[in-house]
């Protein structure tokens, strides 16, 4: 069992892949006890991205994990916590998960499954049998399905659910995500793309690039404490003004020759999970924290 980062910066998965959990943050101390209980046990590194929270996220984050990594993102919004998050990872596998408890950290294995099935990319989805929602609004359902159908109409894919951000790559295909983390000369203000469409974009380039993608069934639960950051028309008219950019974007190099990007499949959740590279009980190695400076 690996203990720490790949020599030399190589990824080797010759026994059982390393995995990264990326978990942006604002202003969410209350929700942290939940979200780090139902992590599986050993996560090889937990990366806790940080807004500039005022009511003691990063504290308590280290105090009921003391080896978590503490990332402070260069700007603001969701999409540039996650670039900043990303490029901090160290494992073969990474996995992006909210801190307001909508996402089960215990489905992470059926992600990784995934990934170890022969995907490059694990999207999850309400709305495969097996998934579900107990917080999405009639605005929401609504507005996702319109998005999702522009976006499988454009793009030849075949997403179930687009705007949902719960999903698992090999980091080695990072660069296909093409996100830049900063610095910025105004770290308190956003750029397109810092925001939630961040998840529309990061699905788009993937299918562009080829990369074979499995959906798999997730349920997302009503947030614990706190009140959502997400606008359903502001943020959905940033999700529209994505998918356009993005089509009019210059085609990537495919980058394994596997896929089409219309070849998305659906994987049902495995009886059993495939064993995981972790380091037991939460053992990351030593938080490091990174200043926007």
């Amino acid at each position: 069992m690996r203990h720490g980062p790949p020599a030399n910066g190589e990824r080797s998965v010759e026994a059982a892949p390393t995995v990264s959990v990326v978990i942006p943050t604002l202003n969410e101390r209350a929700n942290l006890e939940f979200v780090f209980a139902a992590l599986p046990a050993g996560l090889f590194e937990v990366v806790l991205v940080d807004g500039r929270s005022t009511d003691g996220t990063v504290e308590e984050a280290r105090r009921l994990m003391p080896g978590v990594r503490v990332v402070h993102q260069t700007g603001r919004g969701k999409g540039n916590a996650l670039a900043c998050g990303f490029h901090a990872c160290r494992g073969d596998i990474i996995v992006m998960i909210d801190a307001d408890c909508s996402t089960d950290p215990q489905e992470i294995p059926a992600f990784v499954d995934a990934l170890l099935g022969g995907a490059d990319f694990a999207k999850g989805s309400r709305f495969v049998v097996g998934g579900g929602s107990d917080d999405i609004t009639s605005l929401r359902r609504h507005g996702n399905r319109a998005l999702n159908g522009l976006v499988n109409v454009m793009f030849r894919t075949r997403y179930t659910d687009l705007c949902y951000g719960y999903n698992a790559f090999w980091s080695r295909y990072l660069p296909v995500l093409d996100l830049d983390p900063g610095p910025r000369a105004d770290p308190t203000t956003m750029q397109w793309g810092d925001g939630f469409e961040i998840e529309t974009l990061i699905n788009i380039r993937v299918a562009r690039a080829g990369l074979r993608i499995s959906e798999v069934p997730s349920f997302e639960s009503a947030r614990v404490f706190g009140v959502s950051n997400l606008n359903a028309v502001s943020d959905g008219l940033r999700v529209l003004r994505t998918v356009m950019t993005e089509f009019r974007r210059p085609r990537p190099a495919v980058a394994t020759g596997t896929a089409p990007p219309e070849l998305i499949e659906v994987v049902p959740p495995p009886v059993e999970h495939a064993e995981v590279s972790l380091t037991p009980d939460h053992e990351a190695p030593a938080a490091v924290e990174r200043s926007s400076s």
